[in-house]
């Protein structure tokens, strides 16, 4: 039996969750884990729902079918085979901490990902890329050649096929026209003290704030630079007795965490963009599980 997900957003309206059971009762599929969401400061209505196709139904039957549902509740859906992984390309520059971990995360199966290519504006991640089997691409970036730059990186994208980017500390800006080409299919990470601690040591200002609380967010990328659509956060409480140094190995352990916390919940379609928000829905049962131990 083949496993997939229903994704749905629409106006909220009475009937919806019925309408959605009932075809896939018909079609011989078994619901086995379910979330849904209806925000009323909004009116907008969310749904995932994870089910076996118990007969065998294809997914393309399943989608075409599914249009004559979808239309008189004007819905927003897709449907997708969990067994499916998610191509991803990485980009990081020369805080490595995000990019290694996503690769151990990758190298395991604890995330649905195919990372199918690595940019970095620097040569200092060559060899971990490369001993990994995964294309590396060096693209430098300057204010004269930014232009440039940037359609190469999307020729990389393209070419490889990617259906997320993810910025695993790479430190340049991008352009408002690349953030619009690849809205909601950008993820950045970043720490928590914005916007109190700006500029290019954050954690050496919190240390010397006394700040007690670490931080990281994880977001869609927008023309607002750090201001997109927040799909994950979390903190690691700091003390009096830690050092500039600890804030900034406990900052980056957090950062990792976050990212690939944030990663899961998109390549396995569980975040939905709400306005300037994001509904984010739990895993399903067996979601965290690794294809292998190491």
């Amino acid at each position: 039996m083949n496993k997939y997900c229903l994704t749905v957003a629409c106006p909220t309206k009475r009937g919806i969750v019925a309408a959605i059971a009932g075809f896939l009762a018909d079609k011989g599929c078994n619901i086995v884990d379910s979330s849904q969401f209806d925000d009323i400061n909004t009116g907008q209505f969310f749904m995932r729902i994870s089910f076996l196709s118990e007969q065998g139904v294809a997914l393309d039957v399943l989608e075409k079918g599914f249009a004559a549902v979808a239309e008189p509740f004007d819905m927003t859906f897709g449907f997708h085979d969990e067994a499916a992984k998610m191509k991803v390309v990485v980009m990081v520059s020369r805080f490595g901490h995000c990019l290694n971990d996503l690769l151990y995360r990758w190298r395991i199966g604890a995330l649905p990902i195919e990372i199918v290519a690595v940019i970095s504006n620097h040569m200092d991640y060559q060899k971990v890329v490369v001993n990994h089997d995964i294309p590396f691409h060096c693209i430098k970036v300057t204010k004269a050649n930014k232009p440039e730059a940037e359609a190469a990186i999307m020729r990389v994208v393209e070419e490889a096929g990617a259906e997320l980017v993810v910025l695993a500390r790479y430190m340049q800006i991008l352009s408002d026209e690349l953030c619009q080409k690849m809205s909601g299919r950008i993820i950045n990470i970043h720490h928590s003290f914005l916007p109190s601690f700006k500029g290019a040591n954050p954690y050496k200002q919190a240390f010397e704030r006394g700040v007690k609380l670490i931080g990281a967010t994880s977001h869609y990328v927008t023309a607002d630079l750090d201001e997109g659509p927040i799909i994950e956060q979390d903190t690691v409480r700091i003390t009096h007795a830690q050092s500039s140094d600890d804030y900034v190995s406990l900052g980056r352990d957090v950062e990792a965490q976050v990212l690939a916390r944030a990663i899961h919940a998109h390549a396995h379609h569980r975040v939905f963009l709400n306005g300037n928000k994001t509904v984010v829905f739990p895993a399903s049962p067996g979601a965290y599980a690794s294809e292998r131990m190491g």
